[in-house]
């Protein structure tokens, strides 16, 4: 349960209504063997890197293989891997090599119109809430 309220914490970017919505960038970087996530909140990236064990960050920004049939995104498991904090960016190297011709996607969760604090107290859950998927092709 705690890796999901940092999930929360870490992919909500604008609590209120008043900030706009970050432009989360994914790319692949380190010759194509590895992914890098732009547009975090280098704060949040920071106190996470600093309170949590390393498999939160799998909950955080979580890897998939894109399936043939993509109405099965949401049943895929996560690419495990290491997630490296880079300068407010987050570098992913997966734990077996990127495939060169297989899709990849993140998961970015948006939180239009809600409070973040509800989630990170697990007062909410994820089940409705809003998510992009970010593609990347090796």
């Amino acid at each position: 349960m705690k890796k999901c309220r940092w999930l929360l914490l870490f992919l909500l970017f604008s609590c209120g209504e008043k900030q706009k919505e970050p432009i989360i960038g994914i790319s692949l970087t380190n010759n194509n063997k590895s992914i890098k996530f732009t547009g975090l909140d280098k704060e949040i990236v920071t106190e996470i890197s600093r309170d949590s064990i390393p498999e939160v960050w799998e909950s955080l920004a979580p890897v998939f293989k894109m399936p043939a049939d993509t109405d099965l995104k949401s049943y895929q498991p996560v690419q495990h891997g290491a997630y490296v904090p880079v300068n407010g960016s987050v570098i992913f190297t997966p734990d077996t090599p990127f495939v060169k011709g297989q899709v990849y996607f993140m998961r970015y969760y948006t939180f239009k119109g809600s409070d973040i604090w509800d989630y990170v107290k697990g007062k909410k859950r994820l089940d409705g809430v809003s998510y992009q998927d970010l593609v990347v092709r090796p």
